[in-house]
């Protein structure tokens, strides 16, 4: 028996030994791996320009791609904290931007813009190019303007004009089709109700769309003036005369330079001098990825999309569901826990969704104050209605001049199609036990009964929107109440109103999350939250991913993303299916943006 307990003790010292070692080993190859990675680098030239093609429409953050087969595309917030590295990176001389895609909003030039202002502090130049600005829009100008020089393919089109918006309204084609809509919303201006209510704009949301585009206008003429070293009035007279050619509008000093897209880089080059070449920020991007971040204490938790309850399923067309309340909430908690982590920069970028997804992410933030987490808002070209709500409690509330905010109301409702089915001899038949399990049925309209307490549910989540509101900026409830009213508004308009805090971006807001955590400005350093996730890393979960899948996924992506079908399909999946929604407006035809 002795013999037997030792060999057992030498036995579990011999296990523990060589799992001992095996941590140790590990330790090693960590260690290893960690010198190995910083000392390779990222592998680019000595002498760099950075190239960026930002003409498509332009994710804020956690972008994942969508169908066909494609690697992440580079987001918003990818392209500031790159910009930022390549200021303090001694290769990088400068960056040739191509823009005149339409895909910028106003909002996201004010941040680009930014971003290049702090990239050229550090002794870089900055080129803009584009074939043409084909749209009236201004937020790809609005960027352009912060590059040193601007370039414009010889007799391309300068269509820079203004901004506009437009809305699609449904009631007419439910009257052909025996549809019912029935949509309940708080308030007079919650005009996400009435495209299926309405036949055209109500008094109430012309007003605030006018108010909108004039604000839009405003700003982004003044900010293009002061670029230019223009008056406004001469900036918006030269937009008066568009379409115009380049030559007319570099005459008139909105443009420096005609010339094509190889000049340019040839330019950039020549200047950053001998042996200088060009190199995608994607791929300095991925380069970055790949070294690891230490010391971390500023959280940067991003939230980008429409607002849905549970986990992230992603989207074959779309890429991304948007933001899942489980998985932003799982990541807030993470930030919370983190020692390290001294503030959180919670940045959003959405139209909102669902009230109880919006309500678990706004108490996960407010759970990390109280964890003595200060949590600063940097809101992104569109935080409204659960965008705002997830946001109302923040410490601090930073938004674009640009930004499309507030929508403070809700919506609820639903369209019934039991004449439609009549109509072309499709018969659907119910049964249920209870009066009302049906209720959300879209055979069948509400009963009074029914009608009767669904607008309670609106009154109920309605006020409570409204109390969270100002127990989170800190305001009067009547003066919430005044300004909420479903009413979409700008930035710089909504901080009049006392619920923004201050107009910036990204870099303002991290300004004030360092200042309230008692980090040093020198010695920020960010983690982002939550990782973004490549294509690959859910195509196996999604489909089999055979040529044949691919093929007619593509095929099929291809026919709904045309327009006219595009907007109807997202007019109808925007329709509430069951309870209480806050959901901004959908915008169409986003002129200027």
């Amino acid at each position: 028996m002795i013999a037997f307990l030792r060999w057992l003790r030498s036995l579990f010292a011999g296990v523990f030994t060589g799992i001992a070692r095996f941590v140790a080993f590990l330790i090693v190859v960590g260690v290893v791996v960690l010198i190995v990675s910083l000392a390779r680098g990222d592998g680019l030239p000595s002498n760099i320009v950075l190239t960026a093609d930002l003409r498509s429409s332009l994710p804020d953050s956690a972008a994942r791609p969508a169908l066909p087969l494609a690697s992440r595309p580079v987001t918003l917030m990818d392209l500031i904290f790159a910009l930022e590295a390549a200021g303090k990176d001694a290769r990088i001389k400068g960056i040739v931007m191509k823009l005149g895609g339409g895909g910028i909003s106003i909002a996201q030039a004010e941040e680009i813009s930014t971003a290049l202002s702090r990239f050229k502090s550090h002794g870089k130049f900055v080129i803009a190019q584009a074939t043409a600005f084909n749209g009236p829009g201004m937020g790809d100008y609005l960027a352009a303007t912060a590059a040193d020089e601007i370039w414009v393919q010889p007799k391309s089109n300068f269509g820079v004009a203004g901004a506009g918006v437009g809305e699609l309204f449904l009631k007419g084609l439910f009257e052909k089709i025996k549809a019912v809509p029935q949509m309940a919303k708080r308030s007079e201006y919650k005009s996400a109700a009435d495209m299926y209510m309405e036949k055209d704009m109500t008094a109430p949301d012309r007003e605030q769309l006018t108010r909108v585009v004039n604000s839009w206008y405003d700003t982004a003429t003044g900010e293009v003036a002061k670029a230019r070293k223009l008056s406004q009035a001469q900036v918006q007279a030269a937009f008066e005369a568009s379409p115009q050619f380049a030559e007319e509008a570099r005459d008139k000093g909105l443009l420096d330079r005609v010339g094509y897209d190889d000049d340019a880089l040839g330019a950039a080059t020549k200047r950053a001098g001998a042996g200088a070449k060009g190199v995608k920020i994607s791929d300095y991007i991925k380069g970055r990825d790949d070294l690891p971040v230490l010391n971390a204490n500023i959280a940067v938790i991003q939230a980008s999309g429409e607002i849905n309850d549970g986990t992230d399923q992603g989207n074959l067309f779309t890429g991304s569901s948007g933001i899942a309340s489980d998985d932003l909430s799982a990541a807030i908690r993470q930030a919370t826990a983190d020692r390290d982590i001294k503030a959180i920069v919670f940045r959003v970028d959405s139209p909102g969704g669902s009230v109880t997804a919006s309500d678990q992410i706004l108490d996960a933030i407010k759970k990390a104050q109280a964890k003595g987490k200060p949590v600063v808002v940097s809101m992104g070209s569109v935080a409204a209605s659960g965008g705002y709500y997830v946001s109302a409690s923040a410490d601090r509330i930073v938004a674009e001049p640009g930004t499309l905010t507030g929508s403070i109301g809700v919506l609820t409702g639903k369209v019934s199609f039991g004449g439609t089915q009549d109509l072309i001899g499709v018969k659907l038949e119910q049964v249920a036990a209870g009066k009302n399990t049906l209720m959300d049925s879209p055979s069948q309209p509400f009963t009074d009964e029914q009608w009767a307490n669904l607008n309670h549910q609106a009154d109920v989540i309605y006020a409570d929107f409204l109390n969270k509101v100002s127990a989170g900026r800190k305001l009067p409830l009547e003066q919430v109440a005044d300004t909420a009213r479903g009413r979409v508004w700008t930035g710089a308009d909504l901080k009049s109103k006392g619920l923004v805090n201050d107009l910036g971006g990204f870099w303002t807001a991290a300004g004030l999350a360092a200042g309230l955590g008692k980090v040093e400005p020198s010695a920020v350093s960010f983690r982002v939250y939550p990782k973004p996730k490549g294509f690959f890393d859910n195509m196996e979960r999604v489909f089999g991913g055979t040529e044949t899948s691919l093929h007619a996924l593509s095929t099929l992506q291809a026919l709904v993303t045309l327009p006219a079908v595009e907007n109807v399909v997202q007019a109808m999946h925007d329709a509430p299916r069951r309870g209480v929604e806050l959901r901004a407006p959908g915008l169409l035809q986003l002129v200027g943006n």
